[in-house]
Order: C-alpha cells, then sequence, then structure tokens
C-alpha cells in the first residue's frame, strides 16, 4: 500500500507533507493552491501546516483525498529510482535547467529595472533577490556536482555490486546534506520573498511584452526549483543517509583503507 493510501485509511492530517509528495507529485499542487511549501518545509504534517496558514485541515484533506493514486496520467514516480539515477537526473534535468536560465533572466530584469523601476520599485528588489539566487545557487550546486552526488552514486553501485565503498572526505553523508537543505530554505525564502513583490509573478496592468516574458520565466524557475528541492529532501537525502546506515551496519562500506 502506497503511503498516500495509507494516509487516506488513516489520518490525513497526520501526514507528513513531503513524504505525501514523494510518494504522489500530483499532491503537489494541492499545497500549491493553499500556498502550503511542501519542499524546504516538508517535514511538517498537513495539519500543522494548516495550522500556521490558518487553514481548515479538512480542506485541505477533503482534495488529498481525491488526488489519483494510480492509473493513466499518473505523474513520474520518482519514489521507485535508484539514487544514482535519480542523482544523474537531478543533475541533467534540474541543474541544467538552472544554468540555462539564469543568463537569460538576468539581463532581462536588468531591462525592467531601467525602463519600469521607477513605477515599479519592487523591480529593483526582485532583481536584487534574483542576482543573489543566482550567485548562491550555482556554488551551491557545485558542492553537490563535486562532492555529495559522485558519492551517492558511489555506495548505490557499491550496494548493487556488493562491494566496498571509498569512505568520504566529509566523513558522513549526513554533514553535506544538513549544509544542503540549509542552503534549500534560503532558497525558499528568496523566492518566497520574490512571489510577494510580483503578486505571484502577475505582471501589472502596463506591462511590456518583455515585462510579461520575464515574470513568466521566473515563475517557471520558481517551479523547477520547487519540483528540484522536493527530489532531493523528500527522495534523494533521506534514501542516501538510510544506505549509508544500512551499509555501515551490515559492514559494507567503509572496508577499504581502514586503519
Amino acid at each position: 500500500m502506497d503511503f498516500l493510501k495509507q494516509a487516506i485509511m488513516e489520518n490525513l492530517e497526520q501526514a507528513i507533507i513531503g513524504q505525501l509528495v514523494a510518494d504522489n507529485y500530483h499532491t503537489a499542487a494541492i499545497f500549491k493552491k493553499f500556498n502550503i511549501d511542501f519542499c524546504c518545509k516538508g517535514n511538517i504534517s498537513v495539519g500543522e501546516a494548516c495550522r500556521q496558514k490558518n487553514i481548515s485541515p479538512s480542506l485541505v484533506t477533503a482534495e488529498l483525498a481525491g488526488v489519483r493514486t494510480a492509473g493513466p496520467g499518473a505523474m513520474v514516480d520518482y519514489n521507485s529510482w535508484g539514487l544514482d539515477v535519480l542523482a544523474s537526473h537531478i543533475w541533467q534535468t534540474h541543474h541544467a535547467y538552472v544554468d540555462m536560465q539564469i543568463p537569460v533572466i538576468k539581463p532581462f530584469l536588468h531591462k525592467l529595472c531601467s525602463v519600469h523601476g521607477s513605477r515599479h520599485p519592487e523591480l529593483y528588489e526582485i532583481n536584487k533577490l534574483f542576482a543573489e539566487t543566482a550567485a548562491e545557487l550555482t556554488m551551491h550546486m557545485k558542492k553537490e556536482e563535486l562532492m555529495l552526488f559522485p558519492y551517492i552514486r558511489q555506495m548505490a553501485a557499491a550496494k548493487l555490486e556488493g562491494s566496498a565503498c571509498q569512505p568520504p572526505v566529509f566523513g558522513s553523508v549526513i554533514s553535506p546534506i544538513a549544509v544542503m537543505m540549509h542552503e534549500h530554505n534560503q532558497e525558499g525564502e528568496r523566492f518566497a520573498r520574490m512571489t510577494a513583490l510580483s503578486d505571484d509573478f502577475t505582471p501589472p496592468e502596463d506591462a511590456c511584452n518583455t515585462y510579461r516574458v520575464t515574470y513568466g520565466l521566473l515563475k517557471e524557475f520558481r517551479d523547477d526549483l520547487h519540483l528540484h528541492i522536493h527530489l532531493e529532501n523528500n527522495i534523494l537525502f533521506p534514501k542516501a543517509v538510510i544506505m549509508e546506515e544500512s551499509m555501515r551496519g551490515a559492514g559494507e562500506s567503509y572496508s577499504v583503507e581502514r586503519r
């Protein structure tokens, strides 16, 4: 029985948001509708999130209970992927998207500030926030690509082959994951601020085509980032911790060059 079905049968209000979305990404649309963070702050229950937002839990749980749990049109089941495949997918899909879109969005924002900034001063703050995201997220992804993801793939390969896994320089996967999740929270807060400043990236009545295109790109960037962070926080990272612990317990890992 999958997590969503089990939660519906038991108590959906007590279900952890990140686990619901990991089990069925269709639930993400429900949380987005109610402005509930499912990626950076997905480690709390549905009921707690509703209390924080002053929303009746019954409104949210009623819609969650109607979400498709199987059949045609179901979303990709990332939860069933191997950790090496998932890490490679995040790198090749979401990291590549960020690298591609940053140099597209930045000049658009600069242009909007110069042309529309006097009438819409919020653009200056949005431009500043996105510049911070561009710099911080680029460094963040490089740390994952150079250290964390290679180790996760190494663990997955060793587990599959039943061979030893070279110990990481950072001691345990828990250490870099804690840093990555903290940085995810920072990015989530930055984009939450941009979303509020722009009224959910809604162009004003006097917006030109460039204005509309830029807001559309920012909204798409935010939504991709939400999925990106969800895949790491709620699926890749927890499973990597469990795999490392199981390999240590079984004596499969750290058996090479141990003195």
